[in-house]
């Protein structure tokens, strides 16, 4: 049993890799970048995987430096107006939560309206709400659909269960406020990239075993890190070569959130709300939609995880883009991004 809320972690070591053929020398190999990806990551291609990190403090100061040169630069969106807002955590602990919406949608003058619940990426050890605000405020723009998104504490300093209780708690938040807000409870839906779509999908299975009601209408996972075990995956290796995101890097951040006693062990007690992999049933969960890169080291974990949504009922729209790699948004005219980034706008707009 595991530890919260005498969740079962299902055991998948057969079916999840094991019994995924180990490639061989007389294997043909057909892994690539996708022909329009290739020709706009030759410039960029040196900058296009992230160096080797020796540290935390290392990955933050790298990635403050990168990430803010580049967001830095761009503005909100006109009309967006960012606002702070906060809520109490499972400890005690104050967490701010950032709106971004019009001032009509701020009057809360009008019908209740639907509402996402964003997550930021950064393997859950960095990151934040700022340095993705632009990014979130084209998504606020473009669907006419207010935000919110969740300034959860980090690990190390904050391992699990924290960044997921931290998400879990500005939920609950905003379902309660949701009159005040102008939402309407039962047409919110959890979002986030990467680790922010592995905490979105923590949140989800966290709202369904808490009986949050109204339940949650959707989640909308971007690449999403969900399973601890993929460390050990055979396609990992052949994989690494072509990832944005390599498995040192995932190993280090994987670490840092469940400790290295537990990370990547098939055995270890590790919470489903940290790695929603893990999870016995995927049962009752909300209406999801999911994209990821077929170079992805997120790729299989991915795959299965839409899988097991499907053979639970959920109803799941699930997209594998060959060729493509982890963070792909910024090829924005590349066919497959364009493709999912209108498929997500889709998601939201149907809310």
């Amino acid at each position: 049993m595991n530890s919260q809320n005498g969740t079962k972690t299902q055991r998948l070591p057969t079916v999840y890799f094991s019994s995924i053929v180990t490639p061989t020398s007389m294997e043909r190999k057909t892994l690539k970048f996708d022909a329009e990806f290739e020709k706009w990551r030759e410039p960029v291609k040196d900058k296009m995987r992230l160096p080797k990190f020796e540290s935390i403090d290392d990955f933050r100061n790298y990635s403050n430096l990168s990430m803010g040169a580049v967001l830095s630069q761009l503005p909100l969106q006109a009309g967006i107006i960012k606002t702070e807002c906060k809520c109490i955590s499972h400890d005690g602990a104050e967490v701010r939560i950032d709106r971004f919406a019009t001032a009509e949608q701020m009057a809360a003058q009008q019908t209740p309206q639907p509402a996402v619940l964003f997550f930021h990426g950064g393997g859950m050890v960095v990151g934040s709400v700022g340095l993705f605000a632009p990014f979130i405020s084209m998504q606020a723009f473009g669907s006419g659909v207010q935000f919110f998104a969740t300034e959860y504490r980090l690990a190390p300093e904050h391992p699990d269960p924290t960044p997921v209780e931290d998400c879990y708690a500005s939920l609950k938040w905003l379902s309660t406020h949701s009159a005040e807000l102008g939402i309407d409870p039962s047409r919110i839906a959890v979002m986030g990239e990467s680790a922010g779509g592995g905490l979105a999908a923590g949140t989800a299975l966290m709202a369904r075993d808490r009986g949050l009601e109204p339940p949650i209408k959707q989640q909308i996972l971007m690449y999403p890190m969900l399973d601890d075990r993929s460390l050990n995956a055979p396609s990992a290796a052949d994989l690494d070569e072509f990832v944005y995101f390599p498995l040192h890097l995932s190993k280090l951040c994987w670490e840092c959130y469940l400790g290295k006693d537990k990370a990547g062990k098939e055995e270890a007690d590790v919470s489903p709300y940290a790695a929603p992999g893990r999870a016995s049933s995927l049962k009752g969960l909300p209406s999801t939609y999911m994209d990821v890169g077929g170079l992805d080291l997120f790729r299989d974990e991915c795959a299965m995880y839409a899988a097991r949504l499907a053979a639970a009922n959920v109803q799941v729209e699930f997209h594998l883009f060959p060729g493509l790699t982890h963070g792909f948004e910024r090829a924005a005219e590349v066919h497959g991004v364009k493709m999912a980034v209108a498929g997500r706008m889709r998601w939201i707009k149907d809310l």
